[in-house]
């Protein structure tokens, strides 16, 4: 394992180059490595830094080779006739670029109005760069309208994470304790593939003898080394967490006394699990009800545990949900806030923890302070030396935002910095479409990406190596990114066109292009705030490898784990919450038989801006490929490399056909990297979940055909064939409403009112039911079966009984009693190893807290099983 250089900038290497301390450019573990440049090209080496231990990826180690790129941007481009996108891209100058980026804003917002131009950014930005952006938006543009690409990853697991423990950060302590942990929980995360230098810990972990449990519907690499693997159907992860507790519950594996001294609400949830008895889990998700058992055995048993969530569990229209239900589980066992334990979530982008931070959110200032209180208005408002009341009101989500472009009331004119939607936005044909529909378009990348390419304006960024800042990894640790190397002549970093944009918009006196500066007035604007850096400074970051929020005070240690004595919420408690499973939005129908769910792959990342570009990630991951299991591979004619077309009620899509019996039957995966006829996001639905406002990535209806056998190129579906994109929806008036009106989302995350879902009556169906060992003691000593058949109907509402179902595998005759509160209200008998199907019109009404229960009677000393099946409706 090669050595850490002395802490510092730089280290002479020759009599032309320099050494340099940095960070790999791509996923958030952010490890550490030595850059030499000077000479082309660049070289680097992995460093010892606390979250890769020497260790680097595929994906790192070739990072250097992007920044001679031969389609690298040099020269700011701009349309050969303004206002035309079919007329060619051209170099330019900076002056001229600009200019018309400049008069485009002031056009539209003469015309539209302030938010009529927006922002989009990305979660690879630099915290400084990211910063600078939120202000840009609040002070130079004075617009509502901006958000980012995070919203599309992380905002799922924020929203969860502020309802349960009052503060969003991914993981709460290093990553290090994951070795330590007894038992490991990852629900819907592949670090082997995501992040593997992240693998060491798992590994230690294993070699201590720890059990690792992974949840996901494909047997991925992590999978294959876990102990336990659970294989839900995609969206239904949230049913599996709630059986989870339902056992823990049923079996007394709840640790009472953290619950009674730690939390509160846990009653609603007690209550809320009850209808998830492990063989109606097992129905909703397909995974067995011995390894439920075997599950919450583990976790409740184990010294240390720890509970992961990832993007496969939360980006679901009920994502939010899905995270707080596991967030519960780890509540209930006492694990959040003891040494060694804890619920976590992976972050994904580079700078994923500190893009939601600082400002790019559409409801948020930095330091997680929000936009609709109107004291964190004013701290922010003085730190930018602007009046509170001139700071705008929160504006649309990200797919909201893409949504409404060219629409009146939504944006004409939009900035995108270090994102490609054309690509990573769901329903991506019909995000092309509206991004066609815009006035102008301006985007700042180093290659021409698919967003990129739809631009009036394209402007040329400096890269990671190229560039100074600070990020903040999966951990919360605040790291420095150096400067490595100069970028081309003519390229400039982000935090240098903001502060240039700025100045020809009357704004400049309030921006810097220097990041040492921008990162001193970030500390600032988060002084007080949830994620506070006041005490962080660039010389701390240096001399700790990285320092972690928060920081309030420049003596303050940092926190490095969250939770020990206290929650982040007023009554230092954390919260349970009371969620339910329901359906994924679309479902497969006779058109659309199979659940089709997406993800990375190892040798690509993100938008594949970058990696599809790098010629050694070519070799390993040339193509996108659909994997298929072998039962519908056969039953649909499809062998290995076969061309497959995938097809939606959005879209339709190409790829390679991988035939592997690591996924399940009835679900097809594939990679979103790629753009173009093999884009995973044609075909991916835009239901936004209610709290985050996060697109249900993971789970669409699909149908899958084969079109010819392998091509060394996949080609395009027809154009004639591809379903036209949803046509905007009518403009609605927005009213914008003062600070102190705005209405709170669930779990405390400020934004604007979230439209209630309603129907004329709603109904929600309950069951009793499963199979349980029936021992008699006499057919006049009925008893109790199982905890799973008892039910309180919730206050405020009322219940029907509409039919039971009941088996018999004895020799005798049993009967089961139907009682309310404790009464008696009708028994039904079951002959020898005989059924009984008994349609309920007595029991009528059964108020809002009464309880039901199931008990059974059989002769003395009779065993065998019996099956239960009650249904209600709960109204």
């Amino acid at each position: 394992m090669p050595a850490a250089l002395p802490s510092g900038a730089a280290t002479p290497a020759g009599p032309r180059t320099r050494t340099t301390e940095t960070h790999c450019p791509y996923c958030s573990l952010q490890c550490g490595m030595a850059v030499t440049a000077g000479d082309r090209p660049a070289t680097l080496v992995p460093l010892d830094f606390p979250t890769n231990r020497g260790g680097l990826c595929s994906k790192g180690w070739s990072a250097p080779e992007l920044l001679d790129h031969p389609e690298r941007l040099t020269r700011p481009l701009v349309r050969a006739v303004p206002g035309d996108r079919n007329s060619p891209l051209v170099e330019s100058t900076w002056d001229e670029a600009l200019g018309r980026v400049v008069a485009a804003i002031r056009r539209t917002q003469a015309e539209h109005g302030r938010d009529a131009v927006g922002c989009f950014g990305g979660g690879s930005l630099t915290n400084e760069q990211a910063y600078s952006f939120g202000k840009f938006a609040r002070v130079a543009l004075r617009t509502s309208a901006i958000d980012y690409n995070g919203r599309f990853c992380m905002s799922s697991a924020a929203g969860a994470a502020v309802r349960a423990f009052g503060i969003d950060r991914g993981l709460p302590f290093p990553l290090a304790d994951v070795a330590e942990a007894d038992v490991v929980v990852l629900v819907g995360s592949n670090p082997a593939d995501t992040m593997p230098p992240a693998m060491q810990y798992l590994d230690a972990g294993r070699q201590r003898g720890a059990l690792h449990v992974v949840v996901d519907p494909r047997r991925t690499a992590t999978a294959r080394s876990a102990g336990l693997h659970l294989q839900p159907l995609p969206g239904t992860d949230l049913a599996l967490a709630n059986g989870l507790l339902h056992v823990a519950v049923a079996e007394g594996l709840v640790d009472e006394a953290y619950v009674a001294a730690r939390t509160t609400g846990f009653e609603a949830v007690r209550d809320a699990v009850r209808g998830y008895w492990t063989d109606r889990v097992e129905r909703i998700t397909g995974v067995p009800a011995e390894q439920q058992r075997r599950a919450v055995s583990a976790l409740a048993s184990a010294r240390t545990a720890i509970v992961l969530t990832a993007r496969g569990a939360e980006q679901h229209s009920s994502g939010t949900d899905t995270a707080t239900a596991w967030a519960n589980l780890a509540l209930a066992l006492g694990l959040p806030g003891r040494p060694g334990s804890g619920w976590g979530t992976l972050t994904g982008q580079g700078n994923g923890q500190g893009g939601r931070e600082h400002g790019q959110k559409a409801d948020q200032l930095p330091g997680y302070r929000r936009l609709a209180d109107p004291a964190d208005r004013a701290h922010v408002a003085a730190v930018w030396g602007v009046d509170p009341d001139d700071l705008p009101v929160p504006g649309r989500s990200a797919f909201e935002l893409l949504d409404a472009l060219g629409t009146d009331g939504g944006v004409r004119t939009l900035l995108v910095l270090a994102s490609n939607v054309a690509v990573s936005a769901p329903d991506a044909r019909r995000v092309i479409s509206r991004l066609g529909d815009l006035d102008f378009l301006a985007v700042s990348d180093f290659f021409l990406s698919e967003t990129a390419a739809l631009a009036d304006v394209v402007l040329p960024s400096a890269m990671w190596a190229e560039e100074s800042g600070t990020m903040t990894n999966l951990e919360g640790r605040v790291i420095r990114r150096r400067r490595a190397t100069d970028p081309p002549d003519g390229v400039r970093d982000d935090l240098q066109l903001l502060a240039e944009l700025a100045g020809r918009l009357g704004a400049g006196h309030l921006f810097s292009a220097d990041p040492e500066t921008v990162f001193a007035e970030l500390g600032r604007a988060s002084a007080g705030g949830a994620a506070d850096y006041s005490g962080i400074t660039y010389e701390r970051i240096d001399a700790e490898q990285g320092v972690f929020w928060p920081c309030p005070a420049p003596e303050h240690p940092g926190t490095p784990r969250l939770f020990s004595e206290r929650f982040a919420t007023p009554d230092g408690r954390a919260r349970f919450v009371p969620v339910h499973h329901v359906g994924a939005h679309e479902q497969p129908d006779a058109d659309h038989p199979y659940v089709l769910t997406t993800g990375r792959v190892l040798a690509q990342y993100q938008s594949g801006t970058q990696t599809r570009r790098s010629r050694g990630l070519q070799l390993v991951a040339p193509v996108p490929r659909a994997e298929l299991h072998p039962d519908l591979a056969a039953r649909l004619g499809i062998a290995h490399d076969d061309v497959v077309e995938l097809a939606t009620r959005r879209g339709r899509a190409r790829f390679a056909a991988a035939v592997t019996d690591t996924i399940r039957p009835d679900t097809v995966f594939v990679p979103f990297h790629w753009g173009g006829g093999s884009s995973a996001n044609a075909l991916t639905d835009a239901a936004l979940d209610p709290v985050s406002e996060m697109p249900a990535f993971k789970a669409c209806a699909v149908a899958v055909t084969r079109v010819s056998g392998p091509e060394e190129r996949v080609p395009p579906p027809a154009a004639d064939t591809q379903p036209a994109p949803r046509p905007h929806a009518p403009a609605t008036a927005r009213t914008p409403l003062p600070p102190a009106r705005l209405s709170r989302a669930r779990g405390g995350t400020p934004t604007r009112p979230i439209p209630r879902r309603t129907s004329r009556v709603k109904s929600t169906p309950k069951f009793l039911q499963g199979v349980f060992p029936l021992t008699g003691e006499g057919l006049a000593e009925p008893g109790p079966v199982d905890p799973a058949l008892r039910y309180q109907v919730p206050a405020g509402a009322s219940a029907q009984a509409l039919y039971f179902r009941g088996g018999n595998s004895t020799g005798e005759l049993v009967y089961v009693l139907l009682l309310r509160d404790g009464e008696p209200v009708r028994w039904f008998p079951i002959g020898a190893k005989g059924d009984v199907h008994v349609p309920l019109r007595v029991v009528e009404d059964l108020p809002g807290g009464c309880v039901v229960e199931l008990h059974a009677a059989a002769p003395e000393g009779v065993r065998g099983e019996l099956v239960v099946d009650l249904g209600l409706v709960e109204v």
